[in-house]
């Protein structure tokens, strides 16, 4: 066992450390026939006599053959240290060489410590207390309980632990650490291998290598003697009786094939591909290729990143110009409507005082009737400007007027009088449901009384039932006051809704007042302009109702 197992491990070293280091300085000139064999013998020699010094200088450390015996498990577990790195460059492309070092290292260090060190038993190397009290007589830091994890076998304890931190921080290093163009280069290679594979032999068809390139390169690693036997058998299977066979694809491929036994399969087919002149990229141009095909993919990305942020841009600035025509239009409708709301007074007063004019053709009575016409049409005139100028302010948070802890139940109580009258005139009854005593809201007490007059009004004006009732409502729901005025005359349909509180915009019973349609809009900017709202509601079945919302706050 210990015979297999160092001629094992002195192959893995020649092929895997010494090759890929002596490719670096050896030249593919003619050189002494067999100078790689020789190197490869002498460093698989020295590599045995290390192994077993190694081997001899455990066993005497560790303090007789008991510990010897089990030195296979202890290895085992260090080897399995290279399982996560191992997996994942295999099958994951976002693995890079910072997390898998790190991993390692990580791993590593705790095997070391959990198992390896442990095994030397009394022949510790470091204080022997370590093993029972802890690292620096810490309990949470024995190597055979650490962090408090005890009743495990000693084997699986390290091997937990270890494997676990190394997988830990092997996807921590790379998800945080960025692959360098050969890691993703190889990443495509190594994690795709399957996606695309069809014929992967290797093919030399454009080789320019000679048949004494080959058996020159052959004599270097093989030996004079061997290198000889084996292009005679390549000549006898083309059917040549003398002579070196003519380097074709097989010749290649088994001489490559056979070097692999000798130095490793890459060594092996980096120093083919050197001869057969193949290698006319070399490695560092390549990684700079990968490298700027990287740096062109990811400005590609950025271009279509900007691509879409232009794009976004445009849809924004079409959504804005589509604005700009609706507030256009807004704008053209609302001069209409305001011309023609002031052309229907002013028309009326020119009539009737051009009438006047005339004296002697008007009595007295009639001059006194088209006197208190022109009149009424002068209030209402003004009225129209008032309400105009008072959503023009209130729209555009120029209207400021000072708000303050109130109790809303007072404010309901002088609207409700208010329209008493003409409530009464209409026979219309008005109920209500008190709010609370102790409730409080943040608002000015002129312009929310205004508003509940507002809205009782048309509630009064545009009731159609025979027995018109009007309901005021105060609840808290939260931290907001609700009143609700409800009336059971005709409403408004929820198509109506949508366009209720837009200026000019009159009701289907318009016909019964001559408003101008500012009411709702103003009344629903000053309760905006306190931090509340008006809105069109609708009951459960299907009744609808105009309900104020103001912010409670506390008693002052």
């Amino acid at each position: 066992m210990v015979i297999v197992a160092a001629i094992a491990v002195s192959t893995m070293v020649s092929n895997h450390i010494v090759m890929p280091i002596a490719l670096q300085f050896l030249s593919s000139d003619r050189q002494v026939s067999g100078d790689v064999r020789n190197l490869l013998l002498t460093s698989r020699r020295l590599s045995i006599a290390a192994v077993l010094a190694l081997g001899f200088l455990y066993f005497r450390l560790s303090g007789g053959s008991d510990a010897l015996a089990a030195i296979g498990l202890i290895a085992f577990v260090g080897v399995a240290q290279f399982l996560p790195s191992l997996l994942g460059g295999i099958f994951w492309r976002g693995a890079t060489r910072t997390g898998a070092v790190a991993g390692l290292l990580v791993g590593f260090a705790l095997w070391a410590f959990t198992l390896f060190l442990p095994s030397f038993g009394e022949g510790f190397p470091f204080d022997p207390t370590i093993v029972s009290e802890g690292l620096f007589g810490i309990a949470a830091l024995r190597p055979h309980a650490l962090l408090g994890l005890d009743g495990l076998d000693p084997l699986v304890h390290a091997l937990v632990w270890s494997l676990g931190a190394n997988v830990v921080v092997f996807l921590i290093g790379s998800g945080l650490s960025e692959p360098r163009p050969l890691e993703r280069l190889q990443g495509a290679l190594f994690v795709d291998v399957y996606r695309n594979a069809g014929d992967q032999r290797p093919q030399f068809v454009a080789s320019d290598a000679t048949s004494e390139d080959l058996f020159v390169l052959a004599q270097r690693i093989l030996g004079a003697t061997p290198a000889r036997e084996l292009f005679d058998q390549l000549a006898r299977e083309q059917g040549r009786t003398r002579g070196l066979p003519h380097p074709n694809d097989a010749v290649v491929l088994r001489l490559e094939r056979v070097l692999a036994g000798s130095i490793g399969a890459a060594s092996a087919h980096a120093m083919v591909g050197r001869v057969v002149g193949h290698e006319n990229v070399s490695m560092t141009e390549l990684i700079d290729i990968a490298d700027e095909t990287q740096r062109l993919i990811e400005t590609s990305q950025q271009l279509s990143e900007k691509s879409n942020e232009l794009e976004r841009a445009a849809s924004q600035l079409r959504e804005a110009n589509e604005r700009l025509r609706t507030l256009d239009a807004q704008k053209d409708d609302f001069l209409s409507q305001v011309s023609h709301e002031l052309r229907t007074p002013m028309t009326s007063i020119r009539s009737f005082s051009e009438i006047l004019k005339a004296p002697e053709s008007v009595d007295a009575a009639d001059r006194a009737r088209f006197i208190a016409i022109i009149h009424d049409e002068s209030l209402r005139l003004t009225r129209l400007l008032d309400e105009i100028l008072d959503i023009n302010r209130l729209e555009a948070g120029r209207a400021e007027f000072p708000v303050r802890a109130i109790r809303p139940q007072e404010v309901i109580d002088a609207a409700v009088g208010t329209i008493s009258g003409v409530a009464r005139m209409h026979n219309v009854q008005v109920r209500q449901t008190a709010a609370p005593a102790d409730v409080w809201v943040e608002a000015n007490e002129d312009r929310m009384r205004q508003a509940l007059i507002n809205l009782l009004s048309n509630a009064v004006k545009y009731n159609t039932d025979p027995e018109p009732t009007i309901h005021i409502r105060a609840s808290v729901v939260a931290q907001d006051l609700n009143i609700d005025i409800v009336d059971n005359g005709g409403g408004v349909d929820r198509d109506e809704a949508k366009s209720v509180f837009e200026k000019f915009r009159r009701g289907r019973m318009s016909h019964r007042d001559q408003g101008a349609g500012l009411g709702l809009p103003i009344t629903r900017a000053i309760m905006r302009s306190m931090g509340g709202d008006l809105s069109v509601e609708f009951a459960p079945d299907g009744t609808s109702f105009f309900r104020l919302r103001l912010v409670t706050c506390t008693a002052p």
